[in-house]
């Protein structure tokens, strides 16, 4: 049976995670609706983290349950994807320390950049307080950290 993910590392610093453009992504004109970009970039950092080892799943289980929650986030829309695309999310952790990851992507589609993000997110309890990510967590992640 194939992995519910097809996310894969590459030179171990860069993950990258296929999608395609379905008609629900897009407006009636048939190009992706500004906002479903976060979609495929949240997507994009979900995949990366649980091929690094960091589980949305089990950090839920953890005592107290803990989540990510985007804290800010800059996008810059290059050009447009369009219905049927094949779009590659490309993602890269820039910083992991304590609560805190900061990670930039990029949607590609044939070679071509379409959109940049620099994110930051923030390991939080139900509350909404930050918590640090238990450190063996926190291990995983920082073996991909690019600097």
């Amino acid at each position: 049976m194939a992995e519910p993910h097809a996310g894969v590392w590459l030179d171990d610093k860069t993950h990258q995670l296929s999608v395609r453009v379905y008609y629900e992504d897009t407006d009636f004109t048939g190009v992706v609706y500004h906002a479903n970009y976060l979609k495929f970039l949240e997507r994009g950092r979900t995949d990366a983290l649980r091929c690094a080892g960091v589980s949305h799943a089990e950090i839920l289980e953890l005592d107290p349950p803990l989540g990510f929650a985007v804290r800010k986030i800059n996008l810059d829309y290059l050009k447009p994807a369009r219905i049927d695309d094949a779009l590659v999310i490309e993602t890269r952790f820039k910083a992991a320390k304590g609560a805190r990851l900061v990670i930039s992507q990029r949607v590609i589609c044939a070679a071509e950049v379409l959109v940049t993000a620099e994110v930051e997110a923030a390991c939080i309890d139900l509350e909404g307080r930050p918590r640090r990510l238990p450190k063996p967590m926190l291990d995983q992640v920082q073996r991909y950290v690019t600097g």
